[in-house]
Order: C-alpha cells, then sequence, then structure tokens
C-alpha cells in the first residue's frame, strides 16, 4: 500500500510555461523506468503554475525516486524555466484508493 510521497509545486516562467509542459510530458518515459513509483502525476493547475504527485510503498522507494533522473533533469534546467526553484515536499499518505486495471 502507498505509504509515502512527494508534492512538487513549480511556478513556470511565463514564456517558459508551454515547454515545461513538455518536459512535464516527456518526463513521463524516465518515471515509467522506476518500478518503485507506484503514481506519478504531473499537473497543470493554471496558465503557469504546475505540480507533480507521486506515490511510493516504501521510503527506499521513494529515495531512489527522489535521487532519480526526473529531478536531476529538474533542477538543472530550474533556472531557465522556473520563475522560483521547485518546491519538493515529502509527504506521509494517509489513506489511498487505486484503481489499477
Amino acid at each position: 500500500m502507498v505509504q509515502y510521497g512527494f508534492y512538487v509545486r513549480m511556478e513556470a516562467r511565463p514564456e517558459k510555461a508551454e515547454e515545461v509542459a513538455q518536459f512535464l510530458r516527456d518526463a513521463l518515459a524516465l518515471v515509467e523506468a522506476e518500478p518503485r513509483t507506484i503514481t506519478w502525476f504531473a499537473n497543470r493547475v493554471g496558465p503557469t503554475s504546475f505540480f507533480i504527485y507521486d506515490t511510493f510503498d516504501d521510503e527506499e522507494g521513494r529515495q531512489i525516486h527522489f535521487d532519480g533522473k526526473v529531478r536531476q533533469a529538474l533542477l538543472a534546467r530550474a533556472d531557465e524555466l522556473f520563475a522560483e526553484p521547485p518546491t519538493i515536499t515529502p509527504v506521509d499518505v494517509l489513506t489511498a484508493k487505486l484503481h489499477l486495471p
């Protein structure tokens, strides 16, 4: 059962918002290669506001993801793409409903 997660908030530079959206779409391929990442959602909540929410069964899986390629790519382009540095917040999942086919 998922118990751990991350909430990552991002505010794109207005002229880079579409690049951020595409970056997040492209990042899915990296996440799909992470067997311990249970769920990963990239969301747009406004013209320049985005967030990622992902979950893991255990702390080790969360740490593997934290040390992985998506975060590295995100931080490598942070100055270029974002109005402020992304905020990465670890969360504890209290309860969840997963309906996976």
